[in-house]
């Protein structure tokens, strides 16, 4: 898990010693990345910077790596878990290596099938390679987008980077289609960003720049689903069997690996399976003082009967405001997800005793975990229903009052799955953006971010599709760009074996029916789980990671809200009237606004720290705050 900055350059030429250390400064930026090494490579067509966290053959992993007499040269960030099996393969072929790191094994594997490498590759990546003799670029971005990738144009040619912090000018401008989209969905969907002319590479795909021509993107993986048949023995035999293969795999490392606990079944799952590698696996948890809100308890409880060491941390209201500023300037997007913070604290107590960790990510989208999919079995009444009907009873449920019973299940069994089904989040319907956003464009509707998707998938199961949609939007705008953020900015690697190629192929064949039946989700992984996870851990209600802003802004977190929202220089942006009317209500328990209160806050938050410079970098990027750290 490592960062890195490349420049191809408009013009052919050497830096100066200005635009070096500008470059190098770039490259610096993102140190939390890599601490433990940088380096770069330069001719007159390309510059290459990269920082380094060792985890793989630790004395010789040395990046940028050349490669067939120094015609290749590549940064990669990330890891590839099946580069021993790879590298046997490539020396029966006669390739020949210099170190035992799994980034020599892509390079040479490179020089040897060129872009089919990239489907080979079993694990998570972003990478740049450099072909001096022809002259040419290319880049690729794992299947599901575990590791960020993004670029640039500029006046100085084409920036590519790990981290967009590494891109930003002074005249960095706001994309207003993206943060509309932002007050939709909690995150800006990719491959937008918030800013307007850096953009990221898509999952799944790999780029050709040659001299001269535009950059030429293609797709070597599109999640598909291709059901198959099989009795339920043979579906647990299949998941068992194949995700103790994925851990055992994700398990290989040259420096020590611990793994995220919560009170749920994906992370339980990873660290039983896990412990049949590694006996002495810690395991690291977080939670909260407010009642209802910390599954340390259970995550003991799981610890215990797993035999396993397990460190909890509790966060208080007060230090869970103070690192927002921190959390937001290494998210480089504005994020809402209150997920994120937890999972910084957890990040930051995993670090002091591993610099590996495993977790769950990626196993509600694969096998049907968020109860949101059951939705279209109890809307099945509908499908026999006369249009005409519907179109009446869609009148209806416009009419009826707010918060009568009936009016949401009307609303939804009338309404098609492609304007109803977003992803897993949806804060601000457009009419509320409308009144909400000053630059407000009604042609950028949220829907315009989901139909291509619904269009590649129309023909599939309604549950099918609605992975989907999250597999595309959700888990890598969200799910995974806070967990590789909130991870590294620790300097510490997070590995998610459930986001694996052959996991992958054995999900994608499993019917609806064995996901979500018997009132349960992932149910056949639920199955697989059995007499391996605790049976208290089976079928605990999904809680994620949850976090009481509902209570803090009512009380704890009441007047930093206030005071945000009058300082944040946004009246530009931002109806503050309506953020306020927003405030009131919820403090007074007339409705629930703390999710739209807080997409809208951390928008704020976010803008201070980018566009206002209201903090001092150099500081947000350190951390000397004191732990808590209560040994279990």
């Amino acid at each position: 898990m490592c960062g890195f900055i490349g420049l191809l350059k408009a013009e052919t030429k050497w830096l100066d010693d200005s635009e070096r250390k500008e470059f190098e400064n770039r490259n610096n930026i993102i140190r939390h990345r890599g601490p433990d090494d940088e380096g770069y490579y330069e001719d007159e067509h390309i510059i290459l910077g990269f920082r380094r966290l060792s985890i793989i053959d630790v004395e010789c992993g040395h990046q940028p790596i050349t490669y067939d007499d120094d015609r290749y040269w590549m940064v990669f960030n990330g890891e590839i878990y099946n580069y021993l099996e790879l590298r046997e393969s490539l020396q029966k072929q006669g390739m020949t290596f210099s170190t035992d790191s799994d980034t020599e094994v892509i390079i040479a594997m490179f020089a040897k099938k060129g872009v089919d490498t990239f489907s080979e590759l079993r694990g998570m990546f972003s990478l740049l390679i450099w072909d001096k003799a022809e002259q040419c670029l290319y880049g690729a971005r794992d299947m599901f987008g575990i590791k960020p990738f993004f670029y640039k144009d500029s006046d100085e040619g084409i920036y590519f980077a790990s981290e967009k912090k590494s891109l930003f000018t002074e005249s960095e401008q706001i994309d207003h289609e993206a943060m509309q989209h932002y007050f939709t969905y909690q995150y800006v969907p990719e491959p937008m960003t918030i800013n307007k002319h850096i953009s990221k590479i898509e999952p799944g795909s790999y780029f050709i720049k040659e001299k001269g021509m535009p950059l030429a993107s293609y797709h070597y993986f599109q999640p598909e689903f291709n059901v198959k048949h099989y009795e339920d023995k043979d579906w647990i035999e299949r998941i068992q069997s194949t995700l103790d293969q994925s851990v055992a795999m994700h398990m290989r490392s040259d420096v020590p690996v611990g793994s995220f606990l919560s009170g749920g079944i994906d992370s339980s799952l990873i660290v039983a399976l896990a412990k049949r590698y590694h006996p002495e696996i810690k395991t690291f948890s977080v939670g909260f003082e407010q009642n209802g809100y910390s599954e340390i308890d259970v995550a003991k409880e799981t610890a215990d009967k797993l035999e396993v060491e397990n460190y909890s941390y509790i966060i208080s209201p007060e230090e869970f405001v103070a690192k927002l500023p921190k959390i937001i300037w290494y998210l480089d997007d504005p994020l809402a997800d209150p997920a994120c913070v937890p999972l910084y604290f957890v990040a930051r107590e995993a670090k002091k005793h591993v610099k590996v960790v495993l977790s769950g990510e990626g196993a509600d989208e694969l096998f049907g975990g968020y109860n949101i999919y059951r939705e279209p079995e109890s809307l099945r009444i509908f499908e026999s229903i006369p249009t005409p009907a519907k179109d009446l009873l869609a009148r209806v449920a416009d009419v009826l009052p707010e918060g009568v019973k009936g009016k949401s299940f009307l609303e939804r069994g009338t309404t098609p799955l492609r304007q109803r089904y977003i992803g897993n989040a949806k804060m601000f319907e457009e009419a509320e953006k409308q009144k909400l956003l000053k630059n407000y464009v009604e042609e950028n509707y949220y829907q315009t971010v989901t139909a291509p998707f619904y269009d590649q998938i129309e023909h599939e199961h309604p549950v099918h599709q609605m992975q989907y949609i999250d597999m595309q939007t959700w888990l890598r705008g969200d799910i995974l760009l806070k967990a590789d953020k909130m991870t590294m900015a620790h300097s510490l690697e997070l590995r998610v074996p459930f986001l694996d190629k052959e996991v992958f192929k054995v999900a994608r064949e499993i019917p609806v029916s064995k996901k979500i039946t018997n009132g349960t989700t992932k149910h056949i992984l639920r199955e697989a789980a059995s007499g391996i996870v605790p049976d208290h851990v089976l079928n605990r209600k999904k809680l994620g990671f949850p976090v009481p802003i509902r209570h803090w802004l009512k009380n704890e977190l009441y007047e930093w809200a206030k005071n945000l929202i009058h300082e944040s220089a946004t009246d530009h942006l931002l109806e503050k009237h309506v953020i306020i009317d927003f405030l009131d209500e919820h403090c007074k328990g007339k409705k629930d606004n703390s999710r739209k209160l807080w997409t809208v806050l951390m928008f704020m938050l976010w803008h201070q720290i980018y566009i206002e410079k209201m903090y001092d970098i150099s500081e947000l990027q350190e951390d000397n705050t004191e732990s808590k750290l209560v040994h279990i």
